[in-house]
C-alpha cells in the first residue's frame, strides 16, 4: 500500500459534472495498493501502524508555527482518492507499466475497507472518490507539505 498524503486548505474530487467528495483544511490521500497486498492486509499490524501514522503525522503548525500538530490535534479532514498509478513502472520505454499494481477487484475492496478504518479513527469528516471512475481532483496543497507512507517501510 502506497499513501501519498497532502496537507490541503481544501480538496474536491469531481466525476462528471458532479462533486463526489469534498473537504477544508485537512490533508488529501492518494492511495495505491500493489501486487504484494492481498486480503489479509487490513488485518496486519502494518494496516493499523500505516493508518495510525496517516492520522498521527505532526504536519500542522503550532501556534509557534511550527510543524508539530497531528491531524487529530488540529482536527482537519481526510479526502481519499483511489490511485492504482502510484504504482506504476517507468524502467523501460517511456509508456509506464502498471502491473505492479493490484487487481482491481481487490483494490477497490482493499480501498472500501481503508475508508472504513479511517472514518473510525479519523477525527473531522471523511470524504472519497469514486473508484476507477474517471476523476478531476481539485486542491490546494497547503505550505506545499507532501508525504510519502509505503508499507513496505513498516514490515
Amino acid at each position: 500500500m502506497r499513501l501519498v498524503i497532502q496537507r490541503t486548505s481544501k480538496a474536491k474530487v469531481d466525476v462528471g459534472p458532479n462533486t463526489v467528495g469534498s473537504i477544508g483544511n485537512g490533508i488529501m490521500v492518494l492511495v495505491g495498493f500493489g501486487k504484494e497486498d492481498d486480503a489479509e492486509l487490513p488485518d496486519s499490524k502494518v494496516w493499523k501502524t500505516i493508518i495510525n501514522k496517516m492520522i498521527g503525522l505532526r504536519i500542522f503548525e503550532d501556534a509557534q508555527g511550527k510543524m508539530n500538530q497531528s491531524l487529530e490535534d488540529f482536527g482537519g479532514d481526510i479526502l481519499l482518492v483511489s490511485q492504482f498509478t502510484l504504482y506504476a513502472s517507468c524502467r523501460n520505454g517511456r509508456r509506464p507499466s502498471f502491473t505492479g499494481a493490484a487487481a482491481p477487484d481487490l483494490a477497490k475492496i482493499l480501498f472500501e475497507k481503508l475508508t472504513e478504518a479511517v472514518r473510525v479513527k479519523a477525527p473531522g469528516k471523511v470524504e472519497t472518490g469514486e473508484f476507477g471512475a474517471m476523476m478531476n481532483v481539485d486542491f490546494v496543497n497547503w505550505g506545499p507539505v507532501t508525504i510519502i507512507l509505503d508499507s513496505r517501510d513498516f514490515t
